[in-house]
């Protein structure tokens, strides 16, 4: 789930299942993403829109969730797209063991009017760039390499979070009856 510019005050934590399938080794488990975190998503996001002058990017976990986005969204199926994403990177992963390498970590098609750049984020989210003729390939793997590098600092900061939050600081004990009164109203 993506909201355009900041989660909204009631919702502070986002919460994405465990990596399962073909990419059940590259998943650091259940994690929860903060509203700083996603905010920080936002910015990457952002900023590598605008300084490779693509007209929307998305950021997607491997099982296919949509995390954020950032651009002309209107116009695209946000759930298909993240959808069929992970899916492109799932059957490129089957090539490679096919062929005896890792992975694929970087898908690049080429369209009529619009092109897609498909880039694998500390081996846990995709990055996917949609551009047209304003920007070229080159900028775009220069940019997203910036972009990916600082998406796995903040991906790393959402897991030294959780693991304190493992260690007992976690927002579950903090809850009260009141909080959770005010959930359901």
């Amino acid at each position: 789930m993506a909201f355009p510019l900041a989660a909204p005050p009631f919702l502070d934590i986002f919460s994405f299942s465990d990596c399962c399938g073909i990419f059940a080794a590259m998943g650091q488990g259940h994690f929860i993403l903060h509203v700083k975190e996603f905010n920080e998503f936002q910015s990457v996001l952002k900023k590598l829109l605008a300084d490779s002058y693509a007209k929307v990017v998305f950021l997607v976990d491997k099982n296919g969730s949509l995390l954020s986005s950032a651009g002309e969204t209107a116009d695209f199926d946000t759930t298909s797209l993240a959808s069929l994403a992970a899916g492109n990177i799932a059957a490129t992963g089957g090539l490679a063991t096919l062929i005896g390498e890792k992975e694929f970590s970087i898908l690049f098609h080429e369209g009529e009017r619009d092109n897609m750049h498909l880039s694998v984020v500390a081996n846990r989210l995709i990055l996917v760039v949609i551009f047209n003729q304003r920007s070229s390939v080159g900028l775009v793997r220069l940019r997203v390499r910036r972009a990916s590098e600082d998406l796995a600092r903040v991906l790393k900061a959402v897991d030294e979070t959780a693991h304190g939050e493992e260690e007992g600081e976690g927002l579950i004990e903090e809850l009260t009856e009141a909080d959770i009164e005010t959930l359901f109203k």
